[in-house]
């Protein structure tokens, strides 16, 4: 591929500029323990953009609990649940080693699999472990099926009202709280400080009081949040050394498989990235090299939105312990 072709895939894009990376902070493990222990948290998240080491931070921290009480992880991970999508969606199933896992290879590929059906698969798992007496760990980079699973209160498949988002939006928070409370029970404290959370309660609220729906109701409600934090440009190193170590390890095979097992190109598009570039290689849209300069900035910048996500977490309320690993 020429230098100007090159230079043009560049320009096309655009890059944000780097917002300040939160500061780190020294994991007590112990201290961790005896929350969970006394009732002080009832769920261990640990959290990072790709390429931060979340899982093996997971599963070292799983071994370091072990001297007490077992532990197991589920992965909050929006397309490692898809049977067959091993390679590009890095599940990495050596990494566990004798941790049990959770929320992956549970749905065939090429099918859909939204958020409401994601948080009913996470309520049964993290149900099962905790009456079995061991901890759950969630991992992993997806912040909206993170939220789903943490956020207390059920998301039910209740259709935006953009006009009521709208009303509710010029009171403050209080005055929302206490219309939510007229209600039935308040959620959980994740919920409530959150405006943009309580709105969404209060539309789910008013839409149930004509309307029946199915919703879970055995979510955790204080979960401990740990994010794995890496430098910019170790973390973009670490995309392209391991996005290499892919291709080079069957990524285009297992898009050739997966298009010719009968899924059609547009289904393994939907699901982006890797099978977004690499599909459009197979099909001859796009050069190898095409493919993993493309490949490698839309991958660097999904880190960066996922770092955005996290941080507006922390804006909502939620205090996350980010650590150098």
């Amino acid at each position: 591929m020429s230098r100007n072709r090159q230079n043009k895939l560049r320009e096309a894009i655009p890059i944000p500029p780097p917002a300040p990376l939160p500061d780190p902070e020294v994991i007590d493990v112990e201290s961790v323990l005896n929350d969970y222990l006394s009732g002080n948290n009832d769920l261990i998240v640990v959290l990072g953009p790709t390429a931060s080491g979340k899982t093996r931070y997971a599963v070292n921290l799983a071994h370091q609990l072990r001297g007490i009480v077992s532990s197991e992880i589920l992965s909050a991970d929006s397309r490692q649940v898809y049977r067959g999508m091993d390679v590009g969606t890095g599940k990495d199933l050596e990494e566990y080693g004798d941790v049990p896992y959770h929320l992956i290879d549970i749905v065939p590929a090429g099918t859909r699999f939204d958020l409401y059906q994601w948080q009913e698969a996470f309520e049964k798992a993290y149900k099962d472990i905790r009456e079995r007496g061991r901890i759950p760990i969630l991992c992993g980079g997806t912040g909206l099926y993170i939220e789903a699973a943490t956020c207390g209160y059920s998301l039910p498949q209740v259709p935006p009202d953009e006009e009521l988002r709208a009303e509710l939006e010029q009171y403050d928070i209080e005055e929302l709280i206490a219309r939510l409370a007229e209600l039935g029970p308040l959620p959980g404290e994740g919920v409530l400080q959150s405006k943009r959370r309580v709105i969404r309660a209060l539309e789910v609220a008013l839409y149930k009081q004509d309307n029946p729906v199915a919703e879970t109701s055995y979510l955790p409600k204080k979960p401990y949040y740990i994010g794995t934090l890496v430098s910019r440009e170790e973390r973009n190193a670490r995309i392209d050394a391991r996005l290499d170590a892919r291709l080079r390890n069957g990524l285009i095979e297992e898009v050739k498989n997966l298009l010719d097992s009968g899924i059609r190109p547009e289904d393994l598009m939907y699901y982006g990235l890797e099978y977004k570039f690499v599909t459009q290689h197979v099909l001859g849209i796009l050069s190898y090299e095409e493919m993993r300069l493309l490949l490698s900035n839309a991958i660097h910048q999904f880190a960066k939105r996922q770092m955005t996500w996290f941080r507006g977490m922390e804006k909502d309320g939620i205090r996350i312990h980010w650590t150098n690993v």
